[in-house]
């Protein structure tokens, strides 16, 4: 069933907004497989199980939704950008989750 929900949240794009907790959802699934490399693998964040050494803990930072959003646009230091490989839609999903989770 996840498999699903993320499918169609994701196909809905910019509507995801308006579901707070699928957004959170996608955004999750987003983080841990969604991009290439997963910000999972670099990066550590208690709610999605990662541990990543190379990023920094999202957990500690609590990054703003806007600051995530811009990193992954634009990269930031080794971080590559993801502005062409991910939606607009999706580069929010992610920044809403993380800015979320991490206590922002």
């Amino acid at each position: 069933m996840r498999p699903l929900l993320v499918a169609l949240c994701l196909a809905a794009g910019p509507a995801l907004a308006a579901d707070p907790a699928a957004d959170l959802a996608v955004g999750k699934a987003l983080f841990l497989k969604g991009a290439t490399p997963a910000c999972a693998v670099c990066h550590t964040l208690k709610d999605a199980g990662s541990a990543g050494e190379v990023g920094p803990v999202l957990d500690e930072l609590k990054p703003s939704a806007d600051r995530v959003a811009a990193a992954l646009r634009n990269g930031v230091g080794m971080m590559p950008s993801y502005k062409g490989q991910l939606t607009d839609a999706q580069i929010m999903a992610i920044a809403r989750y993380v800015a979320a989770v991490s206590g922002r």
